[in-house]
């Protein structure tokens, strides 16, 4: 076994941690600042955390644009990527000045939310609407605030394509998300031959 303690270092070609926590789905979040700029950004430390309500959230390292934006406003948009979508949201990880519009960066359709400020990709299949519930600072171990930025949002409101619900239920292959892997630049998508169903113990 490959043993290394992360503080003093891996030893390897490349840190291996968002490798092994992978494949993780996309956070895609779209915001809006007071002053009304708007913001689409990918983040890969991305989850869902609660069921009900549901509450998304994802982790950015540094205070960048998206974190100020919901602060400011109390509200985000998370949109899928999905394959097709792979190379705009790449572009919209460009490190570019806050006036830039991510949006016509990569050539992307800005919707109009029912209940958030922030739009939405409009070529997205799947859209959340999100209320900001906490937005936190991490803390290492011994209690040192981590210049990481964890943001929480109630979703408020779903908006899920109707070719992607089969009999009323989602299908997950039929969204084609895109999911993130480790190294440099490594994604990956679903396919049928890697779906099993492993049912809840009765007990």
């Amino acid at each position: 076994m490959h043993f290394y303690q992360p503080a003093q270092g891996h030893g390897l070609a490349h840190d291996p941690l968002n490798s092994i926590i992978a494949p993780r789905p996309i956070g895609w979040i779209s915001s809006i600042s007071a002053a009304g700029q708007v913001n689409l950004a990918p983040y890969s430390f991305f989850n869902l955390f609660n069921y009900s309500p549901p509450i998304i959230g994802f982790a950015s390292t540094g205070w960048k644009d998206s974190v100020q934006n919901i602060q400011q406003s109390g509200e985000f948009c998370w949109n899928l990527v999905s394959r097709p979508l792979a190379a705009a949201m790449n572009q919209t990880s460009a490190t570019v000045p806050a006036e830039v519009n991510e949006f016509e960066l990569a050539g992307l359709t800005m919707a109009a939310s029912r209940l958030a400020r922030p739009p939405q990709v409009a070529e997205s299949l799947i859209r959340f609407e999100c209320k900001l519930s906490q937005l936190l600072p991490l803390k290492a171990a011994d209690g040192r605030e981590l210049p990481t930025w964890l943001v929480l949002g109630e979703v408020i409101g779903v908006h899920i394509a109707p070719q992607l619900l089969v009999n009323g239920v989602f299908d997950t292959l039929a969204a084609d998300p895109l999911l993130r892997g480790g190294g440099p630049g490594e994604y990956f998508t679903l396919s049928a031959s890697q779906k099993m169903t492993l049912l809840r113990p009765q007990v």
